[in-house]
């Protein structure tokens, strides 16, 4: 057990245990060498462009497994890019800033688009995208500047946003999103393949879907924009207003002999994980591949479950997926999506002796510090107390990074080089 949990009683250390391997095990389940499968890469000669927290390790499959002539470049962000015994051969890997773009984000969405203009007549597209892609390759659209991007995505991130309104306007302010990529290599057939982070794994939603024809319209982003209020929209309305700045939209013939594959997503990683708790010998209840909403009430929701499941002789997992959302109150706290989720969950819980939980982001960066996510034990609010730390106060200034941190309750990875979003497991062993 990692120094980092404790000090916690003998029968919770074995739980926590199974919490981190059933954790560990959907993680391996979506790597890109689990995930990316030699009979996808029968292309020829390639020109491989990617972005996304996963993009890197896509890069060195990709590298080994297609047969033809391979040059290219992808984006990922700092920290997830190669492994010292790693290569990608002629495919260059660069780092960008995340979750707000920044000057090397903006510098690759460039080298994207002129890279795609040069693809030959004996070469496939192949675009590897992962989440976080949509910071990672920036290129702002007409008059759009770089810091209207940081500010309208800083916005809404802190506004509580969800992930497919936060993509229909970064679509609508880019010239490498909403399939656009692909535009630029046309006629040349592109293959996509993805790794799925978002509810509904709808393909065009991750990275912001550079190779994908755009479901929504500009008329859809001005209106997201007015829904939360952006102050700064009237200067965006410049460019979402322009009928020549519309996305390629589905049918597009353009996109006739594209093709575009997701080959992993929440729900892999999920099913990696319940077998695993079955051959334990838990019943695994999956409570949804996909769930959105506010984190800390979402974990309140799930807390009532459990203490429900809890009163029966059902030994039981309760597992879900999905990305919920966070409304920043306050500019000075550190947590995440997981961490407010299981505030949430460990309030409600009150200490029940019987119930414990983990929650965290499968790319191993949870919010904006240096954590995946973070473990519930039945000591948490007393481990608090000793600490002199009050859950409830931090939870409402979203400085609940500083209570897990305290209690050691933190689960620290590293960057994964993957990403399905959240994964969250609640163990439930029946009252004595």
């Amino acid at each position: 057990m990692p120094e980092v949990f404790g000090p916690l009683s003998s029968q919770t250390v074995p739980e926590i245990r199974l919490l981190l391997d059933a954790f560990d095990c959907a993680v391996v389940a979506v790597s890109p060498r689990n995930c990316l499968l030699a009979n996808q890469l029968l292309l020829g000669d390639a020109l491989v462009l990617g972005t996304g927290k996963a993009s890197a390790a896509m890069a060195v499959v990709a590298n080994e497994r297609l047969t033809g002539r391979v040059r290219g470049l992808v984006v990922t962000r700092y920290g997830h890019g190669l492994q010292p015994t790693e290569t990608a051969g002629s495919i260059e890997i660069l780092e960008a800033g995340h979750p707000l773009p920044d000057a090397a984000s903006a510098d690759a969405g460039q080298r994207l688009l002129r890279l795609a203009r040069t693809i030959g007549p004996s070469e496939t597209l192949l675009f590897l995208a992962s989440g976080g892609g949509s910071a990672l390759s920036v290129a702002p659209l007409g008059t759009v500047t770089l810091e209207q991007k940081r500010l309208v995505n800083d916005y809404l991130i802190r506004n509580g946003a969800d992930i497919h309104e936060l993509n229909c306007v970064r679509r609508h302010l880019s010239a490498v999103k909403g399939g656009r990529l692909a535009v630029a290599a046309h006629p040349a057939r592109v293959v996509t393949l993805a790794i799925s982070d978002v509810p509904g794994d709808a393909i065009g939603d991750i990275a912001s879907g550079p190779t994908i024809p755009d479901p929504t319209t500009t008329t859809q982003a001005l209106e997201i924009l007015e829904r939360y209020g952006y102050p700064g929209r009237d200067a965006l309305a410049r460019v979402l207003t322009e009928p020549r700045f519309e996305s390629p939209q589905p049918g597009d013939p353009a996109f006739a002999s594209d093709q575009a594959c997701i080959i992993a997503s929440a729900k892999t990683a999920l099913d990696a994980a319940q077998a695993l708790l079955e051959a334990r010998g838990y019943t695994v209840l999956r409570v949804g591949d996909h769930l959105t909403g506010r984190a800390r009430d979402l974990g309140r929701e799930h807390a009532g479950l459990a203490r429900e499941i809890a009163t029966s002789s059902t030994r039981a997992a309760l597992l879900s997926g999905g990305e919920t959302r966070v409304a920043v109150s306050g500019k000075d706290g550190h947590g995440g999506r997981n961490l407010e989720y299981l505030a949430g969950l460990a309030l409600a819980l009150d200490g029940h002796a019987n119930i414990v939980a983990l929650a965290a982001d499968t790319d191993g960066i949870d919010g904006n510090a240096d954590h995946a996510g973070g473990v519930v034990v039945p000591e948490i609010l007393s481990l608090g107390r000793d600490a002199d730390v009050d859950l409830g106060l931090l939870l409402a200034k979203n400085d609940t990074y500083r209570y897990f941190q305290a209690c050691k309750l933190l689960v620290e990875t590293g960057p994964t080089r993957t990403n399905v979003s959240d994964f969250r497991l609640i163990l439930i062993n029946p009252l004595a």
